[in-house]
């Protein structure tokens, strides 16, 4: 433990020691002091710069030290804490949290729907859209959400309308009503852009079935219900419910009564998947008039969690340098290494992916180093993570991946925005088998996340017995994020 001493009490002792010896040249006792006091401020000096030298990452075999003992607990980094460093050759300082400006939004007046009635849904859509974060937590946070959004508004519509769609202007006039109403919250003012979603969502487009008294007719909408009202998290996303309940649902109200799997041309009718597409958003329309905002918002987070989490959002350039300098390679080595971290550094300024996401993206990158030669696991060579393919908190200091299952972005006056990670630490990235990932899959029931590390490839002091006992925690994240672009 350093033990600090305050300069400014000390003085006045100082001044007494000299006054009381200062018959006697050098005396022993002032040199004592001095050294103590300046052994003081030496140590405190290097407790700085080795919390600074930890933090930083300067090569993949440091992003996936071990924790100093068996069980780690909760991070929690705070604005406060964080140094300011102005070397551009230093990473990207955070940034610091920030507070929404909330004001009065500006409607068209157009718009025959009480924004009151959900008020609610709104704002947790502006904090998981918010200003600074959107682009970041886009994926999988804010355009899910979003997405949930706009189909619980046209299930309000509904209600004053039996109307499963708005017209070509009323849709227009509602959805510039919705945007502004966020941005009013804090929200981002390119969400529709950065999720793809305009006002054309809310009209059902080519879809023949618009209004509730032909969709029950076509549809057994009590069947639906009881698929979709409560949906399993843990479930659904391998043994589905619900999902085929709304293809089924929107395959009859589109007027074909055939599967996709007995119909091998519907691949190539793109008028009649487009149809189906704007089908299943009636049928989302249907289940938010007949269930209540926030279970509706639930189902809808954890649908589109199933389908987000089967898809790499990482942009990969062609990994050209480090295929050069990896091909031939059996052991660690610096050229190997270093080209491989400098790759991934930049994947790590794109996004926050989902640990499963993680394994998906990892799988993807190392099946394009097989098809370039790259043979041997460089991922064991170089010691790369599952969390290494996602945003660094501060200075590189530990990878955050967020849960597979929905979350949401958390607001709070003191601190700002947070978001809850599910930290990883030391789970290998997985190395394909092959080239291909078209077999790929995580709900084969051997898939699991890879294993944690074994007591012999890890010396951790917490081993009882010759094993490892690791905590994975939850943890707290404060976002302290400086985009590139």
């Amino acid at each position: 433990m350093i033990t600090y001493v305050n300069l400014y009490d000390t003085r006045g002792l100082v001044m007494d020691c000299f006054q009381t010896v200062s018959h006697l040249k050098g005396s022993l006792c002032c040199q004592l002091l001095l050294f103590f006091i300046w052994l003081s401020s030496f140590q405190e000096a290097v407790a700085l710069q080795t919390v600074y030298e930890q933090s930083h990452v300067s090569s993949i075999p440091d992003l996936a030290k071990p924790p100093t003992s068996g069980l780690f607990g909760p991070i929690e980094i705070s604005p406060a804490v964080i140094p300011h460093y102005t070397d551009p050759d230093e990473p990207f300082p955070p940034m610091y949290p920030t507070f929404p400006t909330r004001y009065e939004p500006v409607l068209t007046g157009k718009c025959p729907v009480n924004f009151s009635a959900i008020s609610s849904i709104m704002d947790k859509t502006a904090s998981d859209c918010s200003l600074p974060l959107a682009a970041v937590v886009g994926n999988v946070i804010c355009c899910p959400q979003f997405s949930s959004l706009i189909r619980i508004f046209q299930g309000l519509y509904s209600f004053t309308s039996d109307k499963l769609a708005l017209q070509n202007s009323v849709a227009n006039n509602c959805f510039t009503d919705i945007t502004n109403i966020l941005a009013s919250r804090g929200a981002n003012s390119t969400i529709p852009t950065l999720c793809s979603i305009n006002s054309v969502n809310l009209t059902g487009g080519s879809c023949p079935v618009k209004d509730v008294v032909s969709f029950e007719k076509a549809v057994n909408s009590s069947r639906l219900l009881e698929a979709c009202t409560t949906v399993d998290p843990l479930k659904e996303c391998c043994r589905p419910i619900c999902q085929p309940a709304i293809m089924d649902a929107a395959l009859k109200i589109s007027g074909k009564q055939f599967s996709l799997n007995e119909n091998k041309n519907l691949v190539g009718e793109l008028s009649h998947v487009d149809t189906l597409t704007d089908c299943k958003g009636v049928v989302f329309t249907y289940l938010s008039r007949k269930l209540s905002p926030d279970a509706v918002n639930t189902a809808f987070r954890i649908l589109s969690a199933c389908k987000v989490n089967k898809v790499c959002p990482l942009d990969f350039k062609q990994p050209t340098e480090v295929i050069k300098e990896c091909r031939n390679v059996a052991a660690p080595g610096p050229s190997c290494c270093s080209s491989l971290n400098a790759y991934i550094s930049g994947i790590q300024k794109q996004m926050l992916i989902t640990n499963r996401q993680a394994i998906v993206c990892a799988t993807m990158f190392g099946s394009m180093l097989r098809k370039g030669g790259v043979m041997s696991n460089i991922y064991e060579l170089c010691d790369v993570d599952l969390k290494d393919f996602s945003i660094q908190a501060a200075y590189g200091q530990q990878g955050c991946l967020l849960r597979s299952l929905p979350s949401d972005m958390i607001f709070d006056n003191s601190t700002g925005y947070s978001f809850t990670c599910d930290l990883s630490d030391n789970i290998a990235a997985p190395w394909p088998s092959s080239s291909s990932i078209s077999s790929f899959s995580l709900c084969g029931p051997e898939m699991s996340l890879p294993a944690l590390p074994t007591s012999e490839t890890f010396k951790n002091p917490g081993c009882r017995g010759g094993r490892v006992e690791f905590l994975i925690p939850i943890v707290s994240f404060f976002i302290f994020i400086t985009l590139l672009y």
